[in-house]
């Protein structure tokens, strides 16, 4: 399916156009604000080709698509009535309506932080992977630190995390709606060079006769948030007292001459202070419990980045980089990703099926590189035992590497990329927690991973098992006479535009599973039913042609969304003879929704059972 028809077919059952209220997209996943989340048709988002996940959290759907997501985000905002306010933003709608309490409170305030971030965190990934190279590369002498060439290059991965203020200044200005430029030049301010000379020489100012604190702002984060949260007060407090005509320039002019002396006499005070004291705590904790540090960050790392709250962590690891010069927690997270990694190839080495091992092995690619949500939703959560598995290697890697005191010098998301930033005391210990983590995933999944998912998965009650059949075959939802879907009175089946299948003629009226698996889309009419197999097959039963008009008359449904059924186990109960005395054609047709990725060949043997062979292509 190419990312146009994908993205047509996630506007459609997001509930259109005008259900978007906005839509952006991270390293992995495509996110969406709706107006009416009841509109939104996530199991059958789901079952799409090229769909990994869908994920609601937060009172936000996020769809995990793999690193190619920027290609569809990009086909996806081409589409008619989505329009440019409804994408690449994540601003919070005034008229959105937001949980109450803590639990809201909390949702708001990560949305808040990832919203900062978001919008330059491929360039943040890039400068730290670059100042991890520099790093490895001085150290093993190809280069020297008073060479132009890394003079240069150290120029280009420091400059992003030196004005550091301004980037976030923009970004909180956007999510505050706030002027933009002026919050631009006071985080301008916090690091123009008098400034910060000031604060090298420890050289104290003083500002009406009031004394200005010498301190230094490159590099950091939260003296800069809390001096916009401050401007998002004091600029509708300007706009309402200063007349219209003297707007243009009067509410700049005070927002300037109120708020960079504000910021460097009390607010970047109080927001190093907090820095300060936020940094020396975890390193406080890291140096008196680095088996605590290492079990919670190390085996937990990857549920914590599931449920968003690595946003929360991310200001924290830049304010020890910025204020302590080191960060204890990349080090240990890289373990967990490293474990992920580690449990993809032990999938990889150790399934027989051959499109699991497509997922996993390119999901083990991408974990190498840092992006591990294709691993953790196509492989791992989806077996369990490797998702635990890699839990219980990253908590031992973690473990050591705690103990070891290794430090990243560098920001850079955990990776492969990124081990450069851990040059310096603990490397070692750095390199024996990863290689344990990785190697104890990889053999753990590999001998114990998969023993079982294969031949059997339970249900969500734990009482029910699928009986896998040959993943290949797929028999005769219903009795009756196999006929081409070019037969069908219908272009929309005859074109095989929703995909190939057989169509038969009923001479029956129960409609039974043509593969053990999970029903994955329901109808309230119950004139159709969709179930995926364990294996990613998407097959959909359609009864009769415009049958949707009887309205659930003459169908009963057996079962219902989600569902773990086996090949054979009846799905509907309907009267097709009443089906057609009413006027409607009773044929029924059995479509392979994903048949790009298959060679589907119909069996029209009126003797076998059989309905399509599926070969993987």
């Amino acid at each position: 399916m190419s990312y146009q028809d994908l993205a047509k077919q996630i506007l459609t059952l997001m509930g259109g156009p005008k259900n978007i209220k906005k839509v952006w997209h991270c390293a992995t996943r495509l996110r969406f604000n709706v107006n009416d989340p009841d509109k939104v048709q996530q199991k059958k988002i789901e079952a799409l080709d090229g769909v990994i996940q869908v994920v609601y959290s937060r009172e936000q759907f996020q769809i995990v698509i793999g690193t190619q997501v920027a290609d569809l985000y990009n086909e996806f905002i081409k589409l008619d009535g989505v329009h440019a306010d409804a994408s690449s933003s994540t601003e919070t709608s005034e008229n959105e309506p937001q949980k109450k309490g803590i639990l809201g409170l909390l949702n708001r305030f990560i949305s808040f932080i990832s919203s900062l971030f978001m919008p330059f965190l491929g360039a943040i990934c890039g400068a730290g992977v670059l100042k991890g190279a520099l790093a490895l590369f001085s150290t093993v002498g190809w280069l020297s630190e008073k060479g132009g060439t890394y003079i240069i290059l150290n120029a280009a991965s420091d400059s992003l995390f030196y004005f550091l203020p301004i980037f976030i200044a923009f970004t909180a200005a956007k999510q505050l709606h706030v002027d933009r430029f002026v919050s631009v030049a006071i985080a301008g301010a916090l690091v123009y060079p008098n400034i910060v000379a000031l604060a090298t020489n420890h050289t104290t100012l003083h500002f009406l006769g009031i004394p200005v604190i010498p301190m230094s702002y490159t590099s950091s984060v939260i003296p800069i948030m809390l001096s916009i949260w401050i401007l998002s007060y004091l600029e509708p407090l300007l706009n309402k007292i200063i007349p219209n005509s003297l707007k243009y320039v009067f509410v700049a002019l005070l927002e300037l001459v109120i708020m960079v002396p504000l910021t460097l006499m009390v607010v970047g005070p109080i927001g190093s202070t907090i820095s300060n004291a936020l940094a020396g705590s975890i390193m406080g904790i890291y140096n008196h419990a680095a088996i605590l540090a290492g079990i919670i960050i190390g085996g937990l790392w990857q549920v914590i980045v599931m449920f968003g709250f690595h946003w929360m962590i991310l200001p924290l690891i830049m304010s020890n980089i910025s204020n302590q010069g080191v960060d204890p927690i990349f080090p240990i997270a890289c373990a967990a990703v490293f474990s992920q990694a580690g449990a993809a190839l032990g999938v990889f080495l150790k399934t027989k099926n051959k499109k699991m091992k497509q997922v996993s092995g390119s999901a083990f690619i991408a974990a190498i590189f840092g992006i591990t949500e294709p691993t953790l939703y196509g492989v791992t959560l989806k077996y369990k035992k490797p998702f635990y598995i890699a839990i219980a290697s990253s908590a031992v890697g973690g473990i050591i590497i705690g103990l070891a005191g290794t430090q990243a010098h560098a920001f850079a998301f955990p990776s492969l990329l990124s081990i450069p930033t851990y040059l310096g005391h603990g490397f070692v210990g750095e390199m024996i927690g990863l290689a344990v983590s990785f190697i104890g995933a990889a053999v753990l999944t590999y001998l114990f991973g998969l023993k079982g998912v294969e031949t059997e998965q339970s249900n969500d009650n734990d009482t029910e098992t699928i009986q896998t059949s040959d993943h290949d075959e797929l028999i005769m939802p219903v009795s009756g006479t196999k006929t081409s879907l070019s037969n069908v009175n219908d272009e929309v089946f005859s074109s095989e535009k929703m995909g190939k299948g057989i169509a038969i003629v009923p001479t029956s009226n129960k409609v039974v599973a043509p593969v053990s698996g999970k029903i994955t889309a329901t109808f309230p009419t119950n004139h159709a039913i969709g179930i995926t197999d364990s294996f990613g097959t998407q097959v959909l039963i359609h009864l009769g042609i415009d049958t949707v008009n009887l309205k659930g008359k003459y169908f009963k449904s057996l079962v219902k969304d989600g569902d773990i059924v086996n090949q054979g186990q009846e799905l509907i109960d309907f009267d097709y003879e009443k089906i057609a005395e009413a006027g409607f054609d009773n044929t029924v047709m059995m479509i392979v929704l994903n048949s790009k990725d298959y060679k589907v060949e119909p069996e029209l043997d009126t003797n076998s059972d059989l309905a399509i062979n599926l070969t993987l292509n």
